[in-house]
């Protein structure tokens, strides 16, 4: 059996042998047949609430917040689909477009012509919130269960503050989108590092597909609710990222039909665990690092069994990536075990340790192959994984060892089909 695996730019194709393979993908959705209208009608007719224009007044300022790239939100689409909006009402020199980094690097000149499109990068105040900026962070309060929250200044200051972004089920979150696009895109490091601690990131409602009682989400809704959204625009995507379906209105309304709508066609149920999965972290831009791709990690993790293999095909054309401390973090102890020992006793001051923890519980409970074209074996090895260059080899290998009647699960994918085992699944 040839798989087509979701790979940088170009996708990458694994030769399977054809008894033992499942392959798992999301329910195709044909694109919407236009997807300006498609953005338009949730601009003006939206879940709840009134239409953006009834919203907003002449002489007000406004803060659009949208996804960094790492994701493969259309925001060449959905930002100019607001700013038409807006047009007759406001000046855009009184709209400020905010890259919702969380606590990623900024994008740079070109990126953010890339991911916006010339016109509105040359018409609109584009800006990369920084986490670590004190100088550019306002405090508004304590929300949620003990979470002190800074916020992008810009983004509080505004009179009307919009999120736009796109849906698909997060491996601690529940789901993107939404709120998220508040805290953590545009939070500072010390929410971030709260609202990600040890604790909530360990709760086993923390996963996939869980909004409500998670308490990353409960967190996140909290503070989006308590600090003010005017209007929110969420989409979901198909496989080939193009829009399906866009949802308009007020915040959690809006991500509330639009996660029912990602779940629907995300998330599969498995009747039994794997030996091997194979997954991706669903190709360019989500795979340009390692950090990322622990989201295709956990995915597998789902259901592969005590002791198996994931085999993990992420390009990594950025690294590690350099920038932060995840590296060093990984790297600092002697063993996925003792990684998870470290965190848990010093969970606040740990950088990036919820990234970290989650793909050294992975680690501890399952073999992670990696296949990518940027890190070297050695790199890898730091971080405790393994690396192959041929991904057919290393399943078979893994199949073989495994004896009679094992099986591997492929998600070309990655972490846009979520697999669970089922009730009853052995």
């Amino acid at each position: 059996m040839r798989v087509r695996l979701s790979y940088g730019e170009t996708g990458l194709e694994v030769e399977l042998p054809d008894a033992a393979t499942t392959v798992v993908t999301p329910r195709h959705h044909p694109p919407a047949p236009d997807p300006a209208a498609a953005l338009r009608a949730a601009l003006r007719t939206p879940i709840a609430g009134p239409p953006l224009r009834d919203r907003v007044r002449p002489g007000q300022t406004v803060a659009i917040s949208a996804c960094d790239g790492t994701r493969p939100q259309p925001r060449d689409l959905m930002i100019p689909a607001v700013l038409d909006e807006l047009a007759d009402i406001v000046d855009l020199d009184d709209v400020t477009i905010l890259v919702a980094t969380g606590t990623h690097r900024g994008n740079t000149e070109a990126e953010l012509r890339e991911m916006f499109g010339d016109a509105v990068v040359d018409a609109v105040r584009v800006v990369n919130h920084d986490a670590r900026d004190p100088g550019r962070l306002t405090y508004v309060g304590t929300h949620g269960a003990g979470v002190p929250v800074w916020l992008n200044s810009a983004w509080v200051d505004a009179d009307v503050r919009i999120t736009t972004g796109f849906v698909e089920p997060h491996f601690f979150a529940g789901f993107s989108g939404g709120p998220k696009l508040v805290a953590p895109g545009l939070a500072a490091l010390e929410t971030v590092l709260t609202l990600h601690d040890a604790a909530r990131i360990g709760h086993p409602s923390a996963t996939w597909g869980i909004t409500h009682g998670n308490p990353v989400h409960d967190d996140v809704r909290a503070i989006a609710t308590a600090t003010g959204v005017t209007f929110g625009l969420d989409v979901i995507l198909n496989g080939d990222k193009q829009i399906v379906a866009a949802f308009g209105g007020d915040l959690l309304a809006m991500h509330a039909a639009a996660t029912a709508a990602a779940r629907d066609a995300a998330m599969r149920p498995l009747d039994a665990p794997f030996d091997v999965v194979v997954t991706t972290n669903s190709g360019h831009p989500l795979d340009q690092n390692l950090y990322q791709s622990v989201k295709g990690m956990s995915a597998a993790y789902q259901v592969v069994r005590p002791g198996g293999v994931i085999v993990c095909a992420a390009e990594c054309r950025d690294g590690f990536p350099d920038h932060g401390s995840y590296r060093e973090v990984l790297a600092s102890a002697s063993s996925p075990q003792a990684l998870l020992a470290e965190i848990t006793a010093r969970a606040h001051t740990i950088p990036d340790q919820w990234q970290v923890q989650i793909q050294a519980r992975i680690q501890a409970g399952a073999r992670v192959v990696m296949h990518t074209s940027h890190l070297g074996d050695a790199e890898l090895a730091g971080a405790h994984l393994e690396q192959t260059r041929d991904i057919s080899a290393t399943v078979a290998a893994a199949l073989a060892q495994a004896g009679p009647g094992a099986r591997v699960c492929v998600l070309p994918e990655g972490p846009q089909t979520i697999p669970y085992l089922a009730a009853g699944a052995s």
